[in-house]
């Protein structure tokens, strides 16, 4: 009688282990879908500024945060020559904007609007191709200078659109 109050719970136990050993859900914590077995490079191209308002930096700081991001969240290389994705586009806006005017018709803050044209190219999926244009901002006070904020605040949105980008692209959200 002792013998089945051990064995019973142990037999059950293993019952359910081999039963559920095939239901592992998976999953991945980057959101990039991406079947390896299909897509091995990608191919990623410089994003002049077309702007009307040019900050130079701007153009290394958004390619360096796409490169890295794709780098850190996917298996893909990167690649100069023909490849299975290809992602190029350019700056298209770059301007500043008064907010939160005061009483005394003074803007306390200003926003800093960053746009971006993306054209996605899936060689292997036509229906997957993605062209649209990404944009995001920052708001700063306006008693500060744009030259004191102007590299933050460029990496902060180039952080954010390269995110939208992923997710619109990569990312299949």
């Amino acid at each position: 009688m002792k013998f089945y109050r051990y064995i019973l719970p142990i037999m059950v136990s293993a019952m359910l282990m081999t039963g559920l050993g095939g239901c592992i859900p998976s999953f991945t914590l980057n959101g990039a879908p991406i079947d390896y077995n299909t897509y091995h490079t990608i191919h990623v191209s410089n994003f002049p500024i077309r702007a009307a308002l040019v900050y130079p930096p701007l153009e290394q700081t958004f390619e360096n945060e796409l490169l890295n991001y794709i780098t850190r969240n996917t298996r893909l290389q990167t690649t100069d020559g023909p490849s299975d994705l290809s992602i190029e586009g350019e700056i298209t806006q770059y301007y500043l904007t008064p907010q939160a005017v005061t009483e005394d018709a003074y803007a306390s803050k200003t926003r800093l609007t960053i746009g971006v044209r993306v054209k996605y190219t899936d060689n292997k999926a036509e229906n997957k191709d993605v062209d649209q244009t990404f944009t995001a901002y920052r708001d700063f006070d306006s008693s500060q200078m744009l030259n004191d904020v102007q590299d933050q605040l460029c990496q902060e949105i180039s952080e954010e659109l390269v995110q939208l980008i992923f997710n619109a692209t990569l990312g299949n959200w």
